[in-house]
C-alpha cells in the first residue's frame, strides 16, 4: 500500500497532474472509537489498530506532504464496508459476498464472535459516485463515504437469509483477534464538500448481490 501509493504520487507529480483521489479505509483509519463518538467524524483521531490501517494512514500523511511540497491536490475517501455484485467471495473480507455465495449454495455460514459487531455497509454504486465527485471537489480533505448506519453481522445474515428464502443456519466461531467491535461513519463532510449522499438501502443492495450470485453460483 505505502510503496505503491508513493509511486503513484511520484508519477502524478512528474506528470504535473492536478489531483489524486485516494481510497482510504474508514473502518480501520479511526481504530475503535468510543460509543459516544459514533458515527465517527473525520476530525476524530486517526488511531489504526492494524498494519493495514497504519499503511492507509501513512499514505494520507504522504498526500498531505505532497500537497504542501508540490501543490499536488488530493481528496482521500475513507470508505465504509463496500459491497456489491462481482465482489470476490473467496477472501477473508467482503462479508456480504461471502454470505451471499454460501446462502445461495445452501452451505453453512460462519459468524465470528457473537455476531453483534457492527459495520457501515455502503453499496458500490454509491462509492463510485463519491469517487467521481472527488475528482473535482474536496481539495486537501479526508471525506467519509458511508451510510452513517450501523448494521450488525447477525442482522445482515438474517436479512439475506430472508431475502433468499433459504434454510441456512449460522456456525458460530471464536472472535478474530484485532476485529473492531463497532464501525460507523458520519458522512456530513462528504455531503457538504462533495454533494454526496448514499442512496442505496441495505436491503436493496444485498438483494442485488444475491441475485447476481444466483445467476452465477460458481
Amino acid at each position: 500500500n505505502i510503496v505503491g501509493s508513493i509511486n503513484v504520487l511520484e508519477g502524478a507529480r512528474q506528470a504535473e497532474s492536478e489531483r489524486v483521489v485516494f481510497a482510504a479505509s474508514g473502518g480501520t483509519l479511526y481504530g475503535e472509537p468510543a460509543p459516544e463518538d459514533l458515527p465517527v467524524r473525520e476530525s476524530h483521531a486517526q488511531q489504526p489498530l492494524s498494519p493495514y490501517g497504519v499503511a492507509k494512514k501513512s499514505v494520507i500523511d504522504y498526500l498531505v506532504a505532497y500537497r504542501e511540497m508540490h501543490a499536488l491536490e488530493f481528496c482521500a475517501l475513507a470508505l465504509g464496508n463496500v459491497y456489491g455484485p462481482r465482489q470476490d467471495p473467496h477472501g477473508e473480507a467482503g462479508v456480504v459476498a461471502i454470505f451471499a455465495q454460501r446462502i445461495v449454495r445452501g452451505e453453512p455460514v460462519t459468524i465470528f464472535g457473537d455476531g453483534e459487531q457492527t459495520r457501515d455497509f455502503v453499496f458500490v454504486d454509491d462509492v463510485v459516485d463519491g469517487f467521481v465527485r472527488a475528482a473535482t471537489r474536496g481539495g486537501g480533505l479526508v471525506c467519509n463515504i458511508g451510510t452513517g448506519c450501523e448494521t450488525s453481522v447477525n442482522h445482515l445474515f438474517a436479512t439475506m437469509v430472508a431475502q433468499a428464502g433459504a434454510d441456512v443456519t449460522p456456525v458460530m466461531a471464536p472472535e478474530r483477534p484485532g476485529e473492531l467491535r463497532r464501525s460507523c461513519l458520519d458522512n456530513e463532510r462528504a455531503a457538504i464538500q462533495l454533494g454526496w449522499r448514499p442512496w442505496t438501502e441495505l436491503g436493496d443492495g444485498t438483494r442485488a448481490v444475491l441475485e447476481f450470485v444466483a445467476e452465477r453460483p460458481d
